[in-house]
C-alpha cells in the first residue's frame, strides 16, 4: 500500500506570517489552528510548520534554545497538541522542523558547555585551540560572510558555527549528542506529529579538518549513518511517519545518495527548480535529472516552486500567467509537491524598505504576512504586522476576495488539487514524455486499475500553440477556460483527459 506522503500535497507554513491572533503582529499556532478549515477546503494532505520552538530569534527560530517547547511568541505546548489533534480530525498530517546541526548560543547545553572545561556538555560542540587572530580553517559562515568560527575569550578557544555566531554547531561525533537529539524526535513523535523536515540534513556529520587549505564542509559517512538512525526511529512509530531532508546540494545525483537503500531519508527536497527559468529547456532538464537519478533506485521525488528561503515563484517569473501555469506543472509531476503558504494566492515578494529589514539572510520579501481579508489589517488583529504586506494584498489578492472569484489563483489551486486528489494517474501514476512543439512540455501520467491517463501540457512561449488530439479539459491555468479548443494560449498549461483509453 502506498504511504500517505507519496503523492500527497504538503503545504509549508511559516508561522510568523500565517495569522496573528493575539495582536502582537506575529503569527502564532492558534492562527494556524483557526485556518485549518481553509487548508482542508484548499485540498492539501499535510502541513509542514517552520520552527516555532523556544528561540532568541537571531535566525527567526532556527536558533533553537529548547527543542521540546514552544516559544511564547507562538503559544505553548497545549496549542501545539490542539493543532495536531484538530489537523488530524480534518485529515491533515503535520510535519515539524527538526534543526539538528546547531543550537542557539542560549541553549542550556551551550551555556553549560562554555562554563567550564569539565562541563557536562563541553564535548557537545566543536571547540578548537589556536591563535585568536587566525581561524582554524577557511570555512565561512553562511550569513555573516566571515569565518565560521568565533573566538570565545573566556575559554580561549574557537567554536564552530556554519551559520550565525549565535548558532554554535553540535558535534554529532559525540554519542551523547546523538542520544539527546534522537530524544527530541521521540518527544514530537509522541506528541503526535507525522514527521519532520530536517534542516541542513547533509551537514549533520562533519569532518573537522584544520588548516588554511581544507575543502568546504561536505557530507561524510557519519551523516549517512545518522540518517539511518533517524529513519529507523521514525519508522518504528506507526502511521507512516516520514522525513524530508533539506539537502542543499544542486547535484541531483548527490542528493539521491541521501535516500540510501530505502533506509535514510524518505524524501529529499529537489532545489534546482527553484533556480530554473520558466522555459521548456530548463524544466525538461530538471525533470529528466530526477527521472534518471531517482527512478532507478526507487526514490520518491519532491517538487517545489517557492519556500521561506527563496523568492516567490511569481516574483522570479515576473508574470501572473507564468505563475498560474507553473502551478499545473508542479502539481502534474510524479512526486510530492510542496506548496508555500500564499503560493495559492499568487503572492509576490513584498517590498521591504531598509528600515524594516530584519532577516540576516535577506529573505524578508518571501516571508511577508498572508492577507486573509480586504482592509488595512487583512484579517489580522493589527495592520502593523512584523513585515510589510505583499503587493497583492490591497488589490483583491486576499484569500476572502479570491474565494469568491472563479478566475482567481485560489480557485485555480482548489480546482487543481481536487482534480489531483480524484485522479489515480496524477496521484501516483507513471510518467512518460510526449512529443510536443518546441518550447512546449507534454507528458502523460497513467494508472492501470482502473485505467486512467492524464496529459499535462505547458506552453512556455508568448504565442498560441496547437496541441492536436481528442481530449477533454480537466483544468486550465487560463482564467475562464471551460473547454478544450485544441490550442493553448501564451504561458499557459492544461491537464487533459484523452477521449479514449
Amino acid at each position: 500500500m502506498q504511504p500517505w506522503w507519496q503523492g500527497a500535497v504538503i503545504y509549508q507554513i511559516y508561522p510568523r506570517s500565517f495569522l496573528d491572533t493575539d495582536g502582537d503582529g506575529v503569527g502564532d499556532l492558534e492562527g494556524i489552528r483557526r485556518r485549518l478549515p481553509y487548508l482542508a477546503d484548499l485540498g492539501v494532505d499535510g502541513i509542514w510548520l517552520s520552527p516555532f520552538f523556544r528561540s532568541p530569534m537571531a535566525d527567526f527560530g532556527y536558533d533553537v534554545s529548547d527543542h521540546c517547547d514552544v516559544d511564547p511568541l507562538f503559544g505553548d505546548l497545549d496549542d501545539a497538541r490542539r493543532l495536531v489533534s484538530e489537523a488530524h480530525a480534518l485529515g491533515i498530517r503535520v510535519l515539524v522542523d527538526y534543526v539538528p546541526c546547531h543550537t542557539s548560543d542560549q541553549h542550556a547545553w551551550f551555556v553549560d558547555a562554555r562554563s567550564s572545561p569539565t562541563a557536562e556538555h563541553r564535548g557537545w560542540y566543536v571547540w578548537v585551540d589556536g591563535d585568536p587572530e587566525t581561524p582554524p580553517n577557511r570555512w565561512m559562515s553562511a550569513f555573516t560572510g566571515g569565518p565560521a568560527w568565533t573566538w570565545d575569550t573566556a575559554n580561549a578557544k574557537w567554536y564552530l558555527h556554519l551559520f550565525l555566531p549565535e548558532q554554535p554547531d553540535l558535534d554529532w561525533r559525540n554519542p551523547a549528542v546523538v542520544a539527546a537529539m534522537l530524544d527530541v524526535l521521540r518527544f514530537w513523535l509522541d506528541l503526535g506529529v507525522d514527521g519532520f523536515r530536517i534542516d541542513v540534513a547533509h551537514l549533520m556529520g562533519k569532518d573537522i579538518v584544520l588548516g588554511p587549505d581544507v575543502p568546504d564542509p561536505a557530507p561524510t559517512p557519519l551523516t549517512h549513518t545518522l540518517m539511518r538512525q533517524i529513519r529507523a526511529l521514525v519508522d518504528s512509530y506507526p502511521g507512516d511517519r516520514t522525513t524530508v531532508g533539506e539537502v542543499y546540494i544542486m547535484s541531483t545525483r548527490a542528493v539521491a545518495s541521501f535516500y540510501g537503500d530505502d533506509d535514510e531519508l524518505h524524501m529529499s527536497f529537489n532545489f534546482p527548480p527553484l533556480y530554473a527559468p520558466f522555459t521548456a529547456g530548463a524544466w525538461r532538464k530538471r525533470i529528466d535529472r530526477v527521472v534518471e537519478e531517482l527512478d532507478p533506485i526507487g526514490a520518491w521525488p519532491t517538487w517545489v516552486l517557492s519556500n521561506h528561503d527563496n523568492a516567490r515563484h511569481r516574483t522570479r517569473y515576473g508574470s501572473e500567467d507564468k505563475a498560474r501555469a507553473a502551478a499545473l506543472v508542479l502539481l502534474g509531476l510524479r512526486g510530492t509537491p510542496f506548496l508555500y503558504a500564499g503560493e495559492e494566492l499568487g503572492l509576490s515578494n513584498a517590498e521591504i524598505p531598509p528600515h524594516r529589514v530584519v532577516d540576516p539572510g535577506g529573505r524578508d520579501g518571501c516571508r511577508a504576512p498572508i492577507p486573509w481579508e480586504p482592509g488595512p489589517s487583512h484579517g489580522w488583529p493589527t495592520a502593523d504586522a512584523w513585515l510589510p504586506w505583499p503587493p497583492e494584498a490591497d488589490g483583491g489578492g486576499d484569500a476572502a476576495t479570491q474565494a469568491g472569484d472563479s478566475r482567481s489563483f485560489l480557485s485555480l489551486y482548489r480546482r487543481a488539487l481536487a482534480a489531483r486528489r480524484a485522479s489515480a494517474a496524477l496521484h501516483h501514476g507513471t510518467f512518460r514524455w510526449l512529443d510536443a512543439p518546441p518550447d512546449v512540455l507534454a507528458w502523460e501520467r497513467s494508472a492501470p486499475d482502473p485505467p486512467e491517463r492524464v496529459v499535462v501540457v505547458a506552453n512556455m512561449t508568448d504565442s498560441k500553440i496547437a496541441f492536436p488530439g481528442s481530449f477533454r479539459l480537466i483544468v486550465s491555468s487560463a482564467a475562464g477556460d471551460t473547454g478544450w479548443s485544441g490550442t493553448l494560449g501564451p504561458w499557459s498549461a492544461v491537464w487533459l483527459s484523452p477521449a479514449a483509453l
